[in-house]
């Protein structure tokens, strides 16, 4: 359907839409992070099908940006959106490196995806609305700590003029009472 594009910059994973999603469909997001695919991996270097959903057409699911995938599935599934089918090579580095997935996946293999994105959804205990009302408690809480921050940084500073006239006042002290003593019983004596 269209052109492979770039998403590691390198090469390392590219990404072809097979089938466009509606327009108002939406992606995985900080608030939606857990995904749910139909996919089908394919050996690059001979074709060979070394594993698939499809057959058994169970969704997989997991959770973007923790380390639970390839992390060539991290970056092209954040690009995604529901009903999007897209063809994602991944090199090696991007995938399962010079150790491989034995015995399906040897070394240095470069893998092809076939990827549907199902749904995305909150992680489990959270709702979209909690996790938004999460994130802006938080934000909250953080400017409240800058502002008290602030304010002991201003306490601070007050403190430390108000060390500095007193200590002033009292060096002014001392130095009237050395230049009054100067004075005394200098001219009583001849």
């Amino acid at each position: 359907m269209g052109d492979a594009i770039d998403l590691s910059g390198d090469g390392g994973v590219l990404k072809e839409i097979v089938r466009r999603a509606k327009p108002d469909a939406i992606s995985p997001s900080d608030d939606l992070p857990v995904v749910d695919v139909h996919y089908e991996g394919i050996l690059a270097e001979d074709a060979k099908v070394f594993d698939t959903t499809r057959e058994d057409n169970l969704l997989f699911s997991f959770e973007l940006g923790t380390g639970s995938v390839i992390r060539s599935w991290d970056i092209a599934l954040k690009t995604m959106k529901v009903g999007e089918v897209a063809k994602i090579t991944c090199k090696p580095e991007y995938a399962y490196g010079r150790a491989g997935s034995p015995p399906d996946i040897p070394p240095d293999a470069t893998l092809i995806f076939e990827v549907e994105l199902v749904a995305c959804r909150p992680r489990k205990g959270a709702s979209v609305g909690s996790v938004s009302e999460e994130r802006a408690r938080l934000e909250d809480l953080k400017k409240q700590r800058e502002i008290a921050a602030a304010a002991k940084e201003d306490d601070k500073k007050k403190r430390e003029e108000a060390k500095a006239a007193a200590a002033a006042r009292i060096q002014a002290k001392l130095d009237a009472k050395k230049g009054q003593g100067k004075g005394k019983g200098k001219g009583k004596a001849k």
